[in-house]
């Protein structure tokens, strides 16, 4: 088969990561690569046991490789246990006999040796914190001319009114390792960063999901299991029906980029204090005083998405792929 993109998707397999891998695996113009994993919705130990039982289960070709268990410098804020449960996948049960093998490599090591032996092909999708992608720079500053794309889930820039989730002004993957997403962003590769402003505008409520255990089979009734917990805390914490499409539409952005529209100019994190995790694009061309942004890479961040276009595209992938 002849892919249009190669990507490592790198993810701290989480419920909706798992929708994301699945949505990657699924669609025909994605070669997934490899799933590079890291701390964040569940220990690392947790994610990356999850990451092979997706690989083992729908007999998926990549590479796992293990990540990053802590941030770069903050003191880690622990699983999201609260939101996807304390492995991970909510209330599903891997068994307890299901054994994995990961590569040898760190993620980090992984990500540089894959995209120097394909340059301008490897795409990265960081659906977790940027732990890892911020090691592998900070090993490898040349894999940044080198990787054809990077494209984050992740952060909020107040557009359609959407600041944060877990504080007032941050979203979590940043919050988790906001020195990490600021060497990230900072790097002369190009980002596009599809953050909350767009992920919060798309939904998959409780009735598309249930349409979507009855149209695809296993993969289907899988989605369908592990979105349970999800749907509870949707349900009891947000006041929702469903659950917002966050780590899927970074997948959609790879897929059709034309579903976004996306706003230019160079973009930093907080690192400090209570604003931690703050993103915050500079979009004038004024050159202040003081300026740490100017001398910065220019990098996208999404705005608007056609959210009646991805929930299709999204249902349609999983239905096709579990007919194959």
């Amino acid at each position: 088969m002849n892919y249009d993109k190669k990507i490592i998707l790198d993810t701290d397999p989480g419920i909706d990561d798992a929708m994301a891998i699945l949505f990657a695996e699924a669609h025909p113009e994605i070669e997934l690569v490899a799933l590079t994993t890291v701390f964040g919705n569940a220990t690392i130990d947790n994610g990356t046991r999850n990451a092979l039982y997706l690989k083992e289960r729908f007999n998926m070709q990549a590479t796992i490789a293990k990540g990053a268990s802590q941030p770069l410098v903050r003191a880690p804020v622990g699983p999201t246990e609260i939101v996807h449960g304390v492995t991970g996948l909510g209330d599903f049960q891997i068994p307890e006999s299901f054994t994995g093998r990961y590569d040898s490599r760190p993620a980090y090591q992984y990500i540089i040796d894959t995209v120097k032996a394909h340059p301008k092909e490897i795409t990265l999708v960081a659906v977790g914190p940027l732990t890892n992608l911020a090691l592998a720079l900070q090993a490898a500053p040349e894999i940044a001319e080198l990787v054809a794309e990077v494209v984050v889930m992740g952060g909020a820039f107040g557009v359609n009114d959407h600041h944060g989730n877990v504080t007032p002004y941050a979203e979590a993957n940043i919050h988790d390792d906001p020195h990490a997403a600021d060497i990230v962003f900072c790097a002369p590769w190009p980002v596009t960063i599809i953050g909350l402003d767009v992920t919060e505008e798309s939904f998959f409520s409780a009735g598309y999901l249930d349409k979507l255990r009855h149209d695809a089979g296993d993969v289907g009734e899988f989605i369908f299991d592990i979105s349970r917990y999800y749907l509870r805390f949707y349900s009891q914490k947000v006041g929702l029906d469903g659950c917002h499409v966050h780590d899927p539409s970074a997948i959609a952005y790879v897929i059709n980029p034309a579903l976004f529209t996306t706003r230019k100019g160079s973009v930093r994190v907080v690192c400090e204090g209570p604003a931690s995790g703050m993103t915050l694009q500079k979009l004038d061309k004024r050159q202040y005083q003081t300026d740490e942004w100017s001398s910065m890479p220019t990098q996208r961040v999404g705005i608007t998405v056609n959210s009646e276009q991805l929930l299709a595209l999204y249902h349609q992938t999983i239905i096709e792929y579990a007919h194959v």
